[in-house]
């Protein structure tokens, strides 16, 4: 089982205290820093200007692993240390951003010399070994690697990337509504008090002192307008219809009853323990962690009732910001990376499998691995964002994408993630864990000469408490468990999938589906 983390039933839960509440952040419990920063525009269009006083809320560092779309397969382990360790170290600067407040006060310089000035001398050293890792096995590195090795400050009061929301028209209605009386004025509000109560954790914020998430990545989901669209934009758009390929395929394999977790990703950070930096529940294969072989996968136990299956289903993990340690309190991946409060276990975990509305689909072939989502699209922006937020009761009206859901009594919190469905083909992975695989195009068809392949779509149901907003402070607030940096914003969801259907339970799987038969 390697180092999966299993969550100990404790009779009694011990409250977090503030020393806990700075230990998640690095040791200081502050976000919310002075920022001088020089004018000028990044790619993503925002005008970061600003005057002198403004607020650097977390570090925006470019996404090298999108950008290596060719990397030698002999090079690839060695890279995704690499990119491992590029994860890290702004995680390293965040920490020291959060906790050297008055040190920013007293210092216009002291962001951009003591904290994105040796982050960037570090990444330089570390994209320069990526190149060195792809050249040794007689690949050609990317040109221009060392330009993606500055990182940016992003202000406070700066509007986040996911703009891409504005085709849900209500969304950003009611966000304008919350940044205006809480983002700003209720931020600083709150850091007055953080010295006091480490970021409102009396108030209700968990221990998080300032690490998200916030009044403003919450809305009422019953003032929200129906957008009916599942996805941003064209991500994660159901496949299937009334035409095509029609039948479906369900796979029950339970809730994570056995509590295994671990803040590992085999796809993304394979060898590297802690490589996600926030927990993972994974159901189906019970052999997943940061060490596991194809064969270790292929020969592991799995929690689907149809024993053919052992393929691994695996999302980061939903926590109450209550305030209570749970057992990864004091771990990496934990407090240590700023992820804290009770792991809520899904209600309900539906997996399913559908067709495409055009064509059949062909089987996948086994170990393909996908990842759908983007766990860091609050800095990275919609390209590769796939979050959907709702509740049940309105899952056919509404679906959030940058907001959790305030969901009204009797009707619990709802996830859902379509992932891609069209397949190059020929690979079962690619060097950034993108391009093998594609979402369908509007009109249903794969593109590229890609292949159609059963859909995943992942529904999952937490019961969870509704948390309230008074006097611009979340209380009761839930989040998914992120990167330190991305601040536990809503649009950082995602899920991730490897196949390990045996041979004949797959063929099963695509003749129900391209026969119009709704199977289990």
């Amino acid at each position: 089982m390697g180092r999966n983390t299993r969550k100990r039933r404790t009779p009694l839960a011990t409250k977090a205290i503030a020393a806990s509440a700075a230990l998640a952040l690095g040791g200081g419990g502050l976000v919310w820093a002075n920022f001088y920063a020089s004018a000028h525009e990044d790619e993503s269009g925002w005008n970061r200007t600003k005057s002198a006083g403004a607020q650097v809320a977390t570090i925006d560092c470019p996404d090298v692993g999108q950008q290596l779309t060719n990397v030698p397969r002999k090079a690839r382990a060695g890279v995704a240390k690499e990119l491992a360790l590029l994860d890290r170290q702004i995680t390293e600067a965040y920490k020291r951003l959060a906790d050297t407040r008055q040190a920013q006060a007293g210092d216009a310089g002291f962001v951009n010399n003591a904290i994105l000035g040796p982050l960037k001398s570090k990444r330089t050293a570390t994209l320069d070994r990526i190149g060195i890792n792809i050249r040794r096995v007689g690949g050609t590195a990317p040109g221009g690697l060392d330009r993606l090795a500055e990182c940016q400050g992003v202000p406070a009061d700066q509007p986040q990337t996911n703009d891409g929301n504005a085709d849900d028209g209500q969304n950003q209605d009611g966000q304008d509504q919350n940044q205006d009386g809480q983002n700003q004025d209720g931020q600083d509000q709150n850091q007055d008090g953080q010295d006091q109560n480490q970021g409102g954790q009396d108030q209700g914020n968990g221990g998080q002192a300032g690490n998200g998430p916030s009044a403003d990545d919450f809305v009422d989901i019953t003032q929200v307008q129906a957008n009916a669209q599942l996805g941003v934009g064209a991500n994660g758009l159901p496949a299937n219809g009334d035409s095509g390929s029609t039948g479906s395929f369900t796979t029950n394999c339970g809730t994570n009853e056995n509590e295994n977790r671990n803040s590992d990703n085999v796809i993304v950070a394979p060898g590297v323990s802690n490589g996600a930096q926030h927990q993972h529940d994974y159901v189906g294969n019970q052999a997943n962690n940061a060490f596991a072989s194809d064969q270790d996968l292929a020969n592991g136990d799995t929690t689907c009732q149809n024993q053919g299956d052992k393929s691994s289903y695996f999302w980061p993990v939903l926590r109450v910001q209550d305030g209570q340690n749970d057992i990864d309190a004091n771990a990496p991946g934990g407090g240590q990376d700023g992820n804290v409060g009770t792991i809520i276990q899904a209600s309900e975990a539906q997996l399913r499998f559908v067709g495409n509305r055009t064509s059949d689909v062909v089987a996948m072939p086994q170990a393909l691995r996908i990842i759908t989502g983007d766990a860091k699209s609050f800095v990275n922006g919609n390209n590769n964002a796939n979050a959907n937020w709702s509740c049940t009761g309105f899952e056919d009206k509404v679906q959030l994408h940058d907001k959790y859901p305030i969901c009204p009594e009797g009707s619990s919190v709802v996830r859902t993630s379509n992932f891609q469905s069209c397949w190059d083909g020929q690979n079962i992975d690619s060097a950034n864990h993108r391009t093998h695989v594609a979402f369908v195009q509007a009109d249903g068809t794969c593109a590229n000469g890609f292949k159609a392949i059963p859909q995943l779509q992942v529904r999952l149901v937490y019961d969870v408490q509704a948390p309230t907003i008074e006097n611009g402070q979340v209380q009761n607030a839930f989040a998914v468990d992120s990167f330190p940096d991305q601040l536990h914003k809503a649009i950082t969801d995602h899920n991730d999938f490897i196949n390990f259907f045996d041979e004949n339970t797959m063929n099963q799987v695509v003749n129900c589906i391209n026969s119009g038969q709704d199977c289990q």
